[in-house]
């Protein structure tokens, strides 16, 4: 059950407030006795709820008498306070954030060889928008098939996502497609490509009938590989995402030979 507590007041504010919503104007020592609260704080207690604007007192009178402010008002007053401290706090969480991150950057690139799988669709494309997002240099996406395919419907959202913010930052994106997937996608999705990602000058889409597999390439040096279900090759199984510059240098000038071949495309 949801209390004034939940907003921020102390149990003794919240038992003055609702104390004076039901007596109306009201004296410190009567508003100690229907509360609750103890004569040593009760006025502590005014004090404090005067200074969030919840309660509204009368001084010409003696005894000074105290009043609730209504309650839609008092609320709101209680929401901004909140609103207010929370956007303070995660000024200082991304300032945080901020400074690890130039701390935590590591100063030489790591050269050893190292590999990853993730099963599933959800936890593929998790561990794909990851890798996308890691990217610095340069992004080669090519998407084979729709049969080797994740949900487009499911994904292609995310992943346009990820390729704009990647584009924002100037990281230039090959993207290499099959026609049978540019056929496939999201009426959606299509329109999100043509509204965003084709106004970026460091984003080229071709598409050739000859690619069998789905995969990326991240910064010349990484990897992500599609892995069909064994069982039932319409399905996706796995990503598997490899770190190993020799093998993705390979792969791309495999992948140079199909970009020169293939056809311009605009979406």
């Amino acid at each position: 059950m949801a209390t004034l507590r939940d907003l921020g007041l102390s149990e003794y504010e919240s038992r003055t407030y609702r104390s004076l919503l039901e007596t109306g104007a009201t004296t410190a020592k009567e508003l100690s006795r229907t509360s609750d609260v103890p004569m040593g704080r009760i006025y502590d207690v005014l004090n404090s709820l005067e200074t969030k604007n919840l309660v509204r007192s009368q001084t010409a009178s003696r005894p000074k008498k105290y009043v609730a402010v209504e309650p839609e008002a008092a609320l709101d007053r209680l929401l901004d306070d909140k609103r207010e401290a929370l956007d303070e706090q995660l000024s200082q969480f991304e300032a945080i954030a901020n400074e690890l991150e130039t701390q935590l950057e590591a100063s030489e690139p790591v050269d050893d060889q190292f590999w990853t799988a993730a099963l599933g669709s959800e936890e593929s494309i998790d561990l794909l928008v990851e890798r996308l997002s890691a990217a610095d240099e340069q992004i080669i996406f090519v998407a084979a098939t729709p049969t080797t395919r994740f949900d487009v419907d499911a994904v292609g959202e995310r992943i346009a996502d990820e390729l704009v913010s990647v584009l924002d930052r100037g990281v230039p994106v090959l993207l290499l497609e099959h026609p049978q997937v540019v056929e496939a996608l999201p009426a959606e999705v299509g329109a999100r490509y043509r509204d965003h990602l084709q106004n970026y000058d460091h984003f080229e889409v071709r598409v050739t009938d000859d690619i069998a597999s789905t995969f990326v390439v991240v910064d010349h040096v990484e990897i992500c590989i599609e892995v069909p279900h064994p069982l039932n090759p319409n399905e996706p199984f796995a990503l598997i995402n490899l770190k190993d510059g020799e093998f993705a240098g390979t792969v791309e000038a495999s992948f140079d030979e199909r970009w020169t071949e293939a056809r311009e495309f605009v979406l």
